[in-house]
């Protein structure tokens, strides 16, 4: 088992009490103000940019999600060092949490499909994985779910297409697609300007 780094695990701590502890607080109430809502709606708040990236919907979304923080965070944090990773994390988020208002716009203006609320670290999440696939392209990942092994550079990219064949596809499916590829949009364009501005790949 990987030893878990500290900015990791601090994530996962804050992720965990913040899906329990509203709860206990406020009853299903407390998590649902904390979520990520379009501007149009009174429930807005501009802090919700943040908090809504570590609430989840229910515990297999949190197991999840922690999971893959936990496996790509790990390799990730101990190559940049804590104080860039946790950067790159919380803007992969952010922007996460960005695009999808942008995309809830467009679905607004031109379909008439009225948004709804967000949440979850699942954009940030993706941030990750295309760092990976940026920073570790040769790396082999061995899923479960179809049993093959792929590189990181080879995964990626599928998951990314996957993601715009759902978001594209008009179902309902309840989860943020165009959110997911956001964030892995804006980790992008995030490492490309670390290299192009020549900082080292390890901040002290």
């Amino acid at each position: 088992m990987i030893r878990i780094t500290d900015t990791v695990k601090h994530l996962i701590i804050i992720n965990v009490l913040m899906f329990i502890l509203p709860m206990m607080m406020w009853g299903e109430y407390g998590r649902t103000f904390l979520a990520l809502y379009y501007p149009m709606y009174e429930e807005f708040a501009p802090y919700q940019f943040v908090t809504s990236i570590f609430m989840h919907g229910d515990l297999m979304h949190l197991l999840f999600n922690m999971y893959m923080l936990y496996f790509l965070g790990v390799m990730l944090e101990s190559y940049w060092g804590p104080k860039k990773f946790l950067l790159y994390y919380l803007v992969c988020g952010v922007g996460a949490s960005v695009f999808s208002l942008l995309i809830d716009f467009v679905m607004l203006q031109y379909m008439n499909v009225m948004p709804g609320s967000s949440w979850g670290a699942s954009g940030a999440i993706f941030g990750l994985l295309m760092a990976a696939a940026m920073v570790f392209p040769n790396r082999k990942v061995s899923l479960i779910l179809p049993p093959v092994t792929l590189s990181f550079k080879i995964l990626v990219p599928l998951l990314m297409a996957l993601e715009l064949y759902l978001g594209m596809s008009g179902k309902n499916t309840g989860i943020g697609h165009f959110a997911h590829l956001g964030g892995a949009v804006v980790g992008f364009f995030l490492i490309l300007f670390w290299r192009k501005s020549g900082q080292g790949n390890r901040w002290s």
